[in-house]
């Protein structure tokens, strides 16, 4: 267990990516709004996560390419070849830049808290945040990233079960919207949101890349899956926690969360009046975590579907990085109300999240690239699984919305 403890790395970042503002706002409001009603979600989505990142990794320590560059090969004597890639960067590159602005929002939304409300504080925390998080990323060290996110994501893990512990959620209700799938009415972009804030289709980029610096080859696996199951599992627990205490506290008191004071009242029971701060500082470690590996994830795709040569050290690698922080930081400072922008983000990420999921399903299947750890049948059903639900409930979305 301790070997395997030492191993966890790429898990971690995939797990940092999506405990971000999104995350903890989310959660904050389906526990608002509907108690406990929707854990299940949470619950599909963190399985479907690992379902997922798995096959993502798998691709990448075997074949030692990451999906980008996976596509491209696929796609390179196709006619379609410039078409498709053209549409898939888009959608990632301009989903990525949202996402980045939900997560520079959310962390600012900390600063605030804590500094105090206001435009001034705001911006400025946005251009503080944009620029330590380029620092990060122009360091080129892995590692120096990878020990960043595993702090802040153990911080945040810290603060939310202390909270669970003391509010002490109702667990009969807890364990009945756990296994009890329901969408009670207007609840359905809630849904989406919660899975668009866990399954992030940029996170299976990010993962076949990452494994790739630390593992070489299919002797691997066994390290590889026992760090996306133990990493992700801790990201859904702090989840389902951020849930549950939102339930136990705002819905139970008959609290509409509108912003981050209101976010701040479930803390109360255990921080009283430094409630503020905890939260503060939460949406901050949670938004520098995804402020970071947005920008990575994107960077790490594109340079390999467009085959671009140097990884994460080139010019090409480290321009469009920044372009999505840059990019991200304007539309933050734009005055749209934070918490809206971190929602619109979730739910475009559940939208996408079918069309990328499918097509790994579809790469992790051919045997000419993984030879024997090609899907099996108990892969495929379970990853069919999460690309049928994934898709109902969009389609759902959509024809609801039309109607």
């Amino acid at each position: 267990m301790i070997k395997r403890m030492r191993n966890i790395g790429p898990g971690a970042m995939v797990t940092a990516a999506f405990i971000g503002p999104g995350t903890v706002t989310a959660c904050t409001l389906a526990g608002a709004n509907f108690g406990f009603a929707l854990v299940w979600a949470l619950l599909f989505a963190t399985l479907a996560t690992i379902i997922l990142q798995e096959m993502s990794a798998r691709l990448g320590v075997v074949t030692q390419k990451g999906l980008g560059e996976t596509l491209a090969d696929l796609l390179d004597t196709s006619v379609w070849r410039w078409p498709l890639i053209l549409l898939v960067g888009l959608a990632l590159y301009l989903g990525n830049a949202a996402y980045e602005a939900g997560n520079l929002s959310g962390a600012a939304l900390g600063i605030a808290a804590v500094a105090g409300e206001g435009a001034q504080i705001f911006n400025l925390a946005i251009v503080t945040i944009s620029v330590l998080a380029a620092g990060l990323l122009l360091s080129g060290s892995y590692k120096l990233i990878e020990r960043v996110l595993l702090v802040l994501v153990a911080v945040m893990a810290a603060a939310f079960i202390a909270t669970f512990a003391i509010v002490r959620p109702d667990l009969g209700a807890l364990f009945a919207g756990l296994f009890t799938p329901v969408i009670p009415e207007g609840a359905m972009l809630t849904v989406i949101a919660l899975i668009g804030t866990t399954v992030v289709p940029y996170n299976l980029f990010l993962h076949s890349t990452a494994v790739r610096q630390k593992w070489s080859g299919p002797q691997d696996l066994g390290a590889v899956r026992a760090d996306t199951a133990v990493a992700i599992g801790l990201g859904g627990l702090i989840a389902i926690l951020i849930l549950s205490t939102s339930a136990a506290s705002l819905f139970a008191a008959g609290i509409e969360a509108t912003n981050a004071a209101d976010m701040a009242i479930q803390f109360e029971p255990l921080f009283g009046a430094y409630s503020k701060y905890l939260l503060g500082i939460g949406l901050f470690a949670a938004g520098l975590t995804s402020a970071i590996t947005a920008p990575l994830a994107t960077g790490y795709a594109m340079i390999e579907i467009l085959k671009l040569k140097g990884g994460q050290s080139s010019a090409g690698f480290r321009v469009i990085a920044i372009s999505v922080i840059v990019i991200g930081a304007l539309l933050s400072l734009t005055g749209t109300k934070p918490i809206e922008i971190i929602v619109l983000a979730q739910l475009a990420n559940g939208l996408l999240l079918p069309i990328i999921a499918a097509f790994l399903l579809y790469v992790v299947n051919r045997s000419e690239l993984l030879g024997e750890y090609a899907n099996g049948w108990t892969a495929n059903i379970l990853g069919g699984v999460v690309v049928l639900v994934a898709t109902g409930l969009g389609l759902r979305l959509v024809i609801t919305a039309l109607t």
